[in-house]
């Protein structure tokens, strides 16, 4: 998981499918500025107009009364047929709004197509523009504070942060959560609750960022289960990112003075997880106009005194420094030996994990 004060932040931003893209590189863009766009073709309905009017398909074209590239609304007659002087009757009507799109003599169908659905892709950074993709998409660079979650629900959104509590043990209560924090990305301690997602939905926040929250509390907020292993196409308003994990536990210290540090700023959010295949961890990003990057050595992995979360039971979610690093594999519960990491974790206790159950913060 990233935690970092300043680092350079790349967004691709494609279309699902050929469009336009309305910027040029070298061009600044913000949050809300639309890079790319393109209409996703309406829903096709099929009509078995032959058989509802009782002909022929060969005859169908006789019959229709709306051509191909006619607009038709949902209900509407588009074919009618008449027998016998009027004693046989039938009429085909249009089961959608759209376009009669084709008309087959072979089949006896129509086509319906419902109109074309426009999709805009957004910058979601504020940043410039430094590569064009032509009618795909842009890549969009920026300088930026960078923070990954441990899970998240909710799309993408963009707002001031407004650091919500005092200390990264604290509840997010509801009281906290105020008329003008409209608009907002709010910073939370060591908890949110159902009752304070259901009031930043209420005043209309844009994002909550917390140390962790209740399962009871998520169920209660979606109302259905979730399945963790793919989200962000919640139907929800505003977009949550928890830092540490599942229960109450406090934010993590160099998360909170770093979020502290950014109060009042821009920033923009993206509650997406996923942890199959391609793992994709919920994000902050606080572009940093005018900042100067400062050269950081990479991490390469576990030393002694490096920063570690515990990431299984009994610890799980408890933050540490790498103490000791036996060479030796050490037999588990589980009786298999594995390689494994000493953890001094806040608050004193030293334990004994697999190298496997913990990751490194940045």
């Amino acid at each position: 998981m990233t935690v970092s004060e300043l680092t350079p932040v790349c967004k691709v931003r494609r279309l699902p499918l050929k469009g336009e893209v309305p910027v040029k590189a070298g061009e600044r863009v913000e949050p809300d500025t639309v890079v790319a766009q393109t209409f996703v073709p309406g829903c096709p309905h099929l009509v078995a107009a032959s058989n509802l009017l009782n002909i022929e398909p060969g005859e169908l074209p006789s019959v229709m009364l709306k051509k191909v590239g006619d607009r038709v609304q949902a209900g509407e007659v588009i074919a009618r047929y008449s027998a016998f002087f009027g004693l046989l009757k039938g009429r085909c009507q249009s089961p959608a709004t759209g376009v009669v799109e084709h008309v087959s003599a072979v089949t006896g169908q129509v086509m319906i197509r419902e109109p074309a659905v426009p999709v805009a892709v957004k910058a979601y950074i504020s940043g410039t523009v430094t590569r064009v993709m032509p009618g795909e998409g842009v890549e969009v660079e920026t300088t930026a504070a960078f923070i990954q979650g441990i899970f998240g629900i909710g799309g993408e959104g963009s707002g001031k942060l407004r650091l919500a509590v005092n200390d990264p043990g604290e509840i997010l209560s509801p009281r906290q959560i105020k008329e003008e924090d409209r608009g907002c990305i709010l910073v939370g301690g060591s908890l949110v609750t159902a009752a304070s997602l259901r009031r930043a939905e209420e005043v209309g926040v844009t994002g909550i960022i917390c140390g962790g929250i209740l399962d009871k509390d998520l169920h209660d907020y979606l109302g259905y289960e979730i399945g963790v292993a793919i989200t962000g196409h919640e139907d929800i308003p505003l977009s949550l990112v928890v830092t540490e994990g599942f229960g109450r536990i406090p934010m993590a210290q160099k998360t909170f003075t770093l979020l502290r540090k950014l109060d009042g700023q821009q920033a923009s959010i993206n509650g997406s997880t996923q942890i199959r295949a391609g793992v994709l961890r919920p994000e902050i990003v606080v572009p940093r106009k005018g900042a100067e990057m400062t050269k950081e050595v990479a991490a390469t992995g576990l030393e002694i005194g490096t920063r570690v979360r515990v990431i299984r039971n009994p610890w799980f979610g408890k933050l540490g420094k790498v103490t000791g690093l036996p060479v030796e594999l050490q037999k588990i519960e589980s009786e298999a030996l594995v390689r494994v990491v000493q953890v001094g974790l806040e608050g004193g206790r030293r334990v004994t994990v697999p190298r496997a159950n913990v990751e490194i913060l940045s």
